[in-house]
């Protein structure tokens, strides 16, 4: 009867199958009469009992076989699903050539301006003289004026200093001269009245102040 036992799959529906078969044959085979019979009948009983707890041992490990079937597909799939994808690479910035020239190209200076030398720097008064005229009032002066420019100037504008005896300053006066002086030439101006003194002016010194290009 052990022997039967041991031979029958334990696992998988075809095993339980198989048990249930044997079952069956067990309770026909139970059926002599008298002592044999009791003897048989216990034996059919001692049967039924191993049959039995064999159906629920075989029934325990086909379930738990198909337990840690779907537990060990299910752990692969949530590891799939999980699985990062790969990062792609950071991108790398251009890297400058060493080999090309990033010196910045320079603006040329701006040209210098020409300095414009003012007219009245070409005049000089050569000689110069003063006396009075009228009833002592009237600063009367002759000078020659040069024009070293390289054009006429006119609007020339003097300026008279008159100091007493002693040298002291006592008064001033300005004048515009309207004539017209050609270039590189001289010009004299002989009793140009440049304005009224004071009785005590002794001496003259005239000097140019602005002049205008033709």
């Amino acid at each position: 009867m052990n022997t039967g036992l041991h031979r029958i799959e334990l696992t998988g529906p075809s095993g339980l199958a198989k048990l249930a078969e044997l079952a069956r044959l067990t309770g026909i085979g139970g059926g002599s009469s008298g002592r044999p019979e009791q003897k048989g009948g216990r034996t059919a009983r001692s049967g039924f009992v191993w049959l039995t707890a064999a159906l629920m041992i075989g029934f325990g490990v086909w379930t738990l076989l198909s337990e840690d079937a779907s537990n060990t597909a299910e752990p692969l799939q949530l590891a799939a699903a999980a699985a990062p994808e790969p990062a792609s690479p950071p991108a790398t910035s251009a890297k400058p050539d060493p080999g090309a020239n990033t010196t910045p190209v320079e603006a040329p200076p701006p040209a210098e301006a020409a300095v414009e030398i003012p007219p009245v720097d070409g005049l000089k008064i050569s000689s110069q003289s003063w006396r009075r005229g009228g009833l002592g009032s009237k600063a009367l002066v002759t000078f020659t004026l040069r024009n070293g420019n390289d054009y006429a100037v006119k609007d020339i504008e003097i300026s008279c200093a008159f100091n007493r005896r002693d040298g002291s300053h006592l008064t001033e006066r300005k004048r515009v001269i309207h004539d017209t002086v050609n270039m590189k030439s001289r010009k004299t101006f002989a009793r140009m009245h440049v304005g009224f003194v004071n009785v005590n002016a002794n001496k003259a010194k005239c000097s140019l102040v602005t002049a205008s290009r033709v």
